[in-house]
């Protein structure tokens, strides 16, 4: 039984863009973004210096903490950059940054902004954890090298200091990122890890072949191809090691990952509080975070030390059994009605089944379950005809939010079932 005394555990989700925050909002409790250049995901849909304020604002709105991400390697050159940042977060009262640079805390402490420390500091042991607490940090986001043992002894041994611990998302082959392996493959420390551009070379296939030019024979598979962390069935044992704040990650994911891993993590922490939790439960989130992105699924160091089967060994990137597929764009919204005209141009709408309306220049995320559908001046109708590039059909729907023209229209479909 769950006392009334305790303290809920923290659900932090990954936000790529104004799209991913309409995807969340319902569900996570904060969220991290990065800006520019100063965090680990480069290649994400970074926020502007001058939207910190607006997108600030809009979490506040929503009840949602705001954490602004600053932890990667840190160059003479870049703390004037980095002290813009901070002063617009001071003036935005964001809830914290992120970071792990020495002289990105004294700046952090300048501008009176709370802060985290990265993964990056890879904080493995309770002496570490106690001297950044000293430093003043707010919250220790802990290496996910640890055992939810060794979390436990460091959680008991500090006095303020909150703990953070990633529960899904990609794993780093690497010791909490610290990897040049793209570095050198692309011949600039801009690649690595630590600079927030990785290639990710650790996913491919490779050769392995001496100075004579002799290959080792191998069976071709993938080798340091890690997969995905999930520990959606181990909820109770992590809140009462202690964790404050549970971590998605996944600011290179779109919209739709974004939701779905948050919208289950948020089930299994309000079923683990309200003692509903059961197999059942954990096996409907099992299945729906298998049909979004993922290499497969781990338990990272958590348990034990990660074996051979921690490896995604036949495929790269994405192996859930189902795609997301392009279906069709919205060509007209009527806000009195509440509906949508959807030109569809591949595949079919069925009543009852969801769609994922997306917004390509907008900010639109909509996941919407279809309630209506009419085809001309036919109404109540339970399916459209198959549409394609040469067929195309205009559908007439119910939305439970405002679109905009040429949002794209998707739906999530069984791998091999298209009838394109």
């Amino acid at each position: 039984m769950v006392s009334n005394e305790t303290k809920r555990v923290e659900l932090l989700s990954p936000l790529k863009n104004s799209k991913s925050l309409n995807a969340i909002y319902k569900y996570a409790d904060s969220v991290y973004f990065g800006i520019e250049s100063l965090n680990m995901r480069s290649f994400s849909d970074n926020f502007r210096l001058n939207e910190i304020n607006s997108i600030v604002k809009k979490l506040h709105e929503n009840s949602i903490k705001a954490y602004l991400t600053t932890n990667v390697i840190l160059y003479d050159n870049e703390f004037t950059l980095l002290e813009r940042a901070f002063e617009k977060a001071s003036e935005a009262e964001i809830d914290a940054v992120i970071l792990h640079d020495l002289g990105a805390i004294e700046l952090a402490k300048y501008f009176d902004v709370k802060f985290h420390i990265s993964t990056q500091a890879n904080i493995s042991n309770l002496n570490s954890a106690r001297f950044y607490e000293k430093l003043g940090a707010q919250r220790l986001i802990l290496a996910r090298e640890l055992s939810l043992n060794q979390i436990k002894d460091i959680k008991k041994g500090l006095k303020t200091a909150e703990i953070e611990c990633f529960v899904h998302g990609a794993q780093c082959t690497s010791v909490s990122g610290r990897c040049y392996f793209s570095g050198e493959i692309c011949e600039s420390q801009d690649y690595s890890a630590n600079r927030g551009k990785c290639v990710q070379p650790c996913r491919r296939k490779w050769k392995v072949i001496d100075e004579a030019n002799n290959a080792l024979i191998y069976d071709g598979t993938f080798f340091i191809n890690s997969k995905d962390l999930c520990m959606i069935e181990y909820v109770p044992q992590l809140i009462e090691a202690g964790i404050d704040a549970f971590k998605i990650e996944g600011r290179m994911r779109d919209p739709i990952y974004i939701e779905e891993t948050t919208r289950c993590y948020k089930e299994a922490i309000d079923s683990y509080y309200n003692n509903t939790l059961s197999k059942e439960k954990v096996d409907n989130w099992l299945k729906r975070l298998s049909k979004v992105y993922n290499r497969g699924f781990s338990t990272g160091f958590y348990f034990d030390m990660p074996k051979g089967s921690e490896i995604e060994r036949k495929k790269e990137g994405n192996i859930s059994k189902y795609k997301k597929l392009q279906i069709g764009k919205v060509i007209s919204y009527f806000p009195e009605k509440k509906a949508a005209k959807i030109l569809l141009s591949r595949d079919q709408i069925k009543l009852n089944e969801e769609i994922f309306i997306i917004g390509t220049h907008t900010d639109t995320y909509l996941r919407q379950k279809v309630t209506s559908i009419q085809v001309k001046q036919k109404r109540n109708l339970t399916e459209t005809p198959i549409a394609s590039k040469e067929k195309k059909i205009a559908v007439g729907i119910l939305v439970d939010a405002p679109v905009k023209k040429n949002d794209k229209v998707y739906k999530l479909k069984y791998k091999g079932v298209d009838n394109v």
